[in-house]
Parts: structure tokens; sequence; C-alpha cells
């Protein structure tokens, strides 16, 4: 019994690394290719255009509620000490320091880092990546850079509107809805925010863009066992991407915002 279990729990942690070790290669190999050939502009600049402007909306529906939201309770918690005029600093460092970005990559990982995992696993079982090794096209050159560059840049500008959009949105509470002093609202602001703040989220996104890429196009990449597989690599790169943002932001943060890197 006591060998079975040891067998069990061995062959899982080798299964493990094999995974992390595959994982890691193929981020290896992305970037061998990245800075070993040239870069594929136009497919980088269609998925710029297919993942910012597509997940636009919901970046923008997502920051406002969530602007929204955190402005009422800190109205709810500040009046009971009497510090309302410190909503407007609580707002804005949270929407740039960490629930822009972090939604932001989360949202997009949902609408994105799945479709990415999809199509090229979709590509994967029906063998036209392998058509693409046929007629000497790298897959990686081709699908799976311009992805992860894509990503990467585009990311930092759908925070951006999140983090516009949740300052606003809480202006707009505390001015319209709470009847709060507009002028304290964004006097605190520029006393007490500073650049390291704003630059901090949006490294924190670059990140985040880079990680939802990278483990949608693996996901992808690796797909086997048709159609059942495909969903299973779909679900996969949501679940993984996901979790990898919330692990990675606390050290972001740490490394960011304790050490003064952002500044």
């Amino acid at each position: 019994m006591i060998v079975r279990v040891l067998d069990s729990a061995g062959r899982t942690a080798l299964n493990m690394c094999n995974g992390v070790g595959d994982f890691v290669l193929f981020f290896v190999r992305a970037v061998s290719v990245l800075l070993t050939t040239r870069l594929k502009v136009r497919q980088v600049l269609y998925q710029m255009e297919s993942i910012g402007v597509g997940s636009s909306l919901i970046v923008f529906l997502t920051g406002s509620f969530t602007g929204l939201a955190f402005a009422l309770q800190s109205y709810i918690g500040f009046s009971r000490v009497g510090t309302e005029e410190f909503i407007g600093l609580v707002v804005t460092l949270g929407m740039t320091r960490e629930l822009g970005p972090v939604l932001t990559g989360l949202m997009v990982t949902g609408r994105c880092g799945s479709a990415m995992a999809a199509e090229i696993g979709s590509m994967r079982i029906t063998e036209q990546v392998d058509a693409l090794s046929t007629l000497c096209i790298d897959p990686y050159q081709y699908l799976i850079v311009p992805r992860i560059v894509a990503s990467t840049l585009i990311m930092p500008f759908l925070t951006v509107l999140s983090m516009l959009c949740g300052i606003v949105g809480g202006y707009l509470l505390c001015v319209y809805v709470l009847f709060l002093n507009p002028e304290q609202y964004i006097d605190i602001i520029r006393e007490r925010v500073e650049l390291s703040d704003i630059t901090g989220g949006l490294i924190k996104a670059a990140f985040f863009g880079l990680f939802l890429a990278w483990v949608g196009t693996y996901e992808g990449f690796t797909t086997t066992g048709g159609a059942q597989g495909l969903g299973r690599s779909t679900t996969r790169s949501v679940v993984i991407g996901s979790i990898i943002i919330l692990i990675s932001n606390y050290f972001l943060t740490s490394w960011l915002f304790q050490t003064g890197v952002a500044a």
C-alpha cells in the first residue's frame, strides 16, 4: 500500500516537472525565434487589433463598475471616521496599482487567452500546423511570437483604459450620488499619487499580457485528443493563465512597489 502511494506520488511529481519543463522550453523557443528571425509585423498588428479593440468594451465595463463599487465601499468605511476626503486617493491607488492591471489581465485571459488556445489548438488537431512546417513556415514565427508580442504591447493600453474608467467612475459616484466635494477628490489625487504608482501598474500589465499569451499559445500548440482535447486546452488556458496572473501579481507588487523599481 505504501509503495503504491509513493509510486503514484512520484509519477505525479515527474509529470509536473515534465510539464513545467516543456512550458519553459516552449517560451525559450519563442524568444529564440523572436531574436533570430524577422518579426511578422502585420500579424502583430492584427493580433493587437483583435486583442485591444475586441477587449475594449469588456475592459471599459469592468473598470467602470469596479471603480463605482470601490468608491462606494470606501465611502461606507471612511464616513465612519470622518475621512471622506481620502476616497479619491484610495480609489486611484487601488485602480492604478492593483485592480486595473489584475482585473484587465483576468478579463483578457478569459476572452483572448482562451481564443488563442482554441484557434491554435484547432489548427493542431486538423494538422494545419504540420502543413505550415511542410511549407517551410516556422509555426513559432507565424503563430506564437506575434500573439505573445501583441499581447505584451497592448495590455498596458487596455489597463490605462481600465484605470481611467475606474477613477472617473469613482468621481461621478462621489460627486453626483454621494454629493461630496469634487475639488477634494481631485486635489488629493494630485497631491499624493506619484508617477511610480501608474508606471508600476503598467509594468505589471505588460507582464500579465506576456503570461496570458504564453499560456494560451502553449495550451493550443500542445493540444491532442481531438475535440475533447481542444476543450481541455481551452479550459486550462483560462484557469492556468488566471492563476499565474494572481500569483505573479504578489511578486511583481513586492518588486515594483517595495523596492521602488517603478520609480
